[in-house]
């Protein structure tokens, strides 16, 4: 763990404002070690700059809280959203295709509420050690204002 640590991964101001307590157990601290080690400390590398990861570890009432899914890999400590430092999506899809050509391992890579040129608000990620990672690539987007996942990532 160079440049990410398990305190960022875990923050949440959700959770300190709905009272939650996110504070992950050792299995989940593992999966997470293996997340930062695995992926967010090679792209930091292969990127150059500072990543920022907007959501990490979610325990199941904060995942509630922020309507995430009930099976989301944030509940196992296997997944992050991450974004540029200047936040923009040109710079954002410039980490994807980072990621992307990197061959840096993933379970799944999310390109989350791609604009109307495929570029991402932000980018989730994440690594596994339950099985073998999957390298799948989706896209999200709103179509009439519905969230939408779509197989595949345009770069």
């Amino acid at each position: 763990m160079k440049y990410f640590t398990i305190r960022e991964l875990t923050k949440s101001s959700t959770a300190v404002r709905k009272g939650i307590n996110n504070t992950p157990n050792s299995i989940i601290v593992n999966s997470l070690t293996a997340l930062i080690d695995n992926v967010l400390d090679p792209l930091r590398e292969k990127w150059g700059a500072p990543i920022i990861v907007t959501s990490g570890y979610r325990c199941p009432a904060l995942n509630r809280a922020v309507g995430g899914s009930s099976g989301s890999q944030h509940t196992k400590g296997e997944a992050a959203d991450i974004r540029t430092l200047s936040d923009s999506r040109e710079d954002n899809m410039k980490l994807l295709r980072c990621l992307l050509n990197s061959g840096i391992e993933f379970d799944q890579v999310i390109a989350e509420n791609v604009d109307s040129q495929g570029r991402p608000d932000w980018i989730h990620i994440s690594f596994t050690r339950a099985r073998q990672n999957r390298k799948k690539r989706t896209t999200m987007k709103k179509i009439a204002g519905r969230t939408t996942y779509i197989n595949g990532i345009k770069i």
